[in-house]
């Protein structure tokens, strides 16, 4: 059988038609399965009747939306490939994108109306302007208006134009160091990542989950790829705001979400969490940081599992999961390799590290969910890519069982007096303190040890951690050389729309060096 993932909407509008797809929790908009494929074909068709064809690469600078999930679907049904674009990004930034990637036709807010009309007056490739009103403002004489483009054109199924290994989207990367990568994912690939997904996890029929993160990332855009094959319920938030997710969770009787565990921290002092009933939530997915047990005790309190998984953009999304059962004795670990995910641990000279050994190495992940290639960039992708093997420049250990911790980044590694410390330990240390909300440590250059660790916190509410006080902590739970003698109280750390830390911007902020 040969797969284009278009089709799955297709076939799920066959299999429970009526059944509620897609809601729009602001604007109070729901569409069942035949709805949304019909409106999908629409969007098809006129792509193919502006003179789209397979191969292309069709931009979004979509806010979630049910336009984000209908232009994704269409775009995939005749073959074109999805280039989704971070909103948050500058006209420069966005341009470079266009120019990389060969962006023929682009689908947008009008939101970003200003940055658009920029684009537009720059060079590019893009022949068709696709413009969804949400303001009060006039669509320019050089694009189309999207509901007009979709009233206009065939409900009916277009001709399928890719499948298998073809192109499905390419995701540019959130580019912490030089110029974004373009990564590219394929049908198949996107299948095997679902696949892998719904076998790890606790996924139902009918399941209905909260699509609050950003869907031009991968870890909104895979659920919403996902929801589909199985059948659930995608609910949308435009935006994040956390008093209006409990609101639509307590509404739309919400079962699953992600929420990095900064966001996990937040939600718990937040007022509206005493205001709604969210006992319809029965798991959360995480990543980007382990939890502290006592996190996960309090989720638990409230009859909330909390999966916390390790992934990346190149490998569409899964990678290892650490299961509820396992998260206590198992604090700090990302887990197992997931269902249909290979991996393994390698030293500086590329040969395996055994299990049950101390000893840190490179993790590589294998599957069929991994990247193609990187968009453009050969060079780049015979770095990452090799013998079927991802290196995700993550520095890791695992134990007799099996379970992978992340130690750290490999270019985020310090040297201090020549011995290695890797950040990624001294914060979950840190983050473990009743004084700590968020911890990051960078490296500083010394004159006395070439570097230094630096710890920047964000303190717990109601406490006020001093750097003695944060010192003796740290003293009590990691070896001399990896303890902080540099501390600094900040307000919040920088994170990308992911929820990833962008350490560049900190050793921006704080670029040293250490007074010794």
């Amino acid at each position: 059988m040969k797969i284009n993932i278009g089709q799955f909407l297709t076939k799920r509008a066959e299999i429970c038609p009526h059944r509620e797809a897609i809601v729009e929790f602001e604007r109070d908009r729901r569409f069942s399965f035949i709805q949304l494929n019909a409106r999908a074909n629409r969007i098809a068709n006129g792509l193919l009747d502006q003179g789209i064809r397979p191969g292309d690469r069709v931009a979004t600078l979509l806010k979630n939306s049910v336009e984000f999930v209908e232009t994704y679907f269409a775009v995939a049904k005749i073959g074109a490939v999805m280039v989704p674009v971070n909103w948050r990004l500058v006209a420069e930034e966005i341009a470079y994108i266009f120019q990389d990637s060969g962006t023929q036709a682009l689908v947008y807010d009008s939101d970003f109306d200003d940055a658009v009309d920029a684009l537009h007056q720059g060079k590019s490739d893009v022949t068709l302007w696709l413009r969804r009103e949400n303001s009060d403002g006039g669509t320019p004489q050089w694009a189309l208006d999207y509901d007009q483009f979709a009233a206009a054109s065939s409900p009916e199924e277009p001709p399928i134009g890719a499948w298998d290994h073809d192109n499905l989207f390419i995701m540019y990367t959130s580019g912490t160091t030089g110029r974004p990568k373009g990564v590219v994912h394929s049908h198949d690939g996107m299948l095997w990542s679902q696949l892998t997904s719904m076998s790890t996890s606790d996924m139902r029929d009918g399941d209905r989950w909260l699509l609050a993160l950003p869907m031009f990332h991968v870890g909104c855009l895979s659920p919403t790829s996902l929801l589909v094959h199985r059948g659930g319920t995608g609910v949308i938030m435009r935006e994040l705001d956390v008093g209006a997710m409990f609101r639509c969770i307590d509404q739309e009787k919400v079962t699953i979400f992600m929420a990095v565990p900064a966001l996990l921290q937040f939600m718990l002092v937040t007022p509206e969490r005493e205001q709604c009933d969210i006992s319809s939530v029965r798991w959360i997915a995480t990543g980007a940081a382990p939890v502290p047990v006592s996190l996960l005790h309090e989720y638990e309190a409230l009859g909330i599992s909390i999966f916390q998984a390790y992934g990346l953009t190149e490998s569409c999304g899964p990678g290892t999961l650490l299961l509820p059962e396992d998260g206590e004795a198992k604090v700090g670990s990302c887990g197992r390799p997931q269902m249909h995910t290979n991996i393994k641990i390698i030293d500086d000279q590329g040969n395996t590290i055994e299990m049950g050994s101390e000893q840190p190495g490179e993790l590589l992940v294998g599957g069929r969910h991994l990247m193609k290639e990187y968009w453009n960039n050969p060079e780049a992708t015979a770095e990452a890519l090799r013998d079927g093997w991802l290196h995700t420049g993550d520095i890791c250990t695992w134990d007799s069982e099996g379970f992978v911790t992340v130690c750290d980044r490999m270019k985020d590694m310090i040297i201090s007096g020549g011995e290695n410390i890797y950040p990624a330990e001294v914060e979950n240390a840190l983050a473990a303190s009743p004084e700590v909300q968020e911890a990051a440590v960078i490296g500083v250059a010394s004159k006395k040890w070439g570097e230094t660790p630096l710890a920047l916190i964000v303190s717990a509410p109601g406490a006020s951690p001093t750097a003695e006080s944060l010192k003796a902590y740290c003293q009590e739970h990691l070896a001399g050389y990896k303890v902080p003698q540099l501390y600094e109280i900040v307000e919040a750390l920088p994170r990308n729309p992911s929820g990833k830390l962008l350490k560049p911007e900190l050793r921006k902020q704080f670029p040293g060096p250490a007074p010794f």
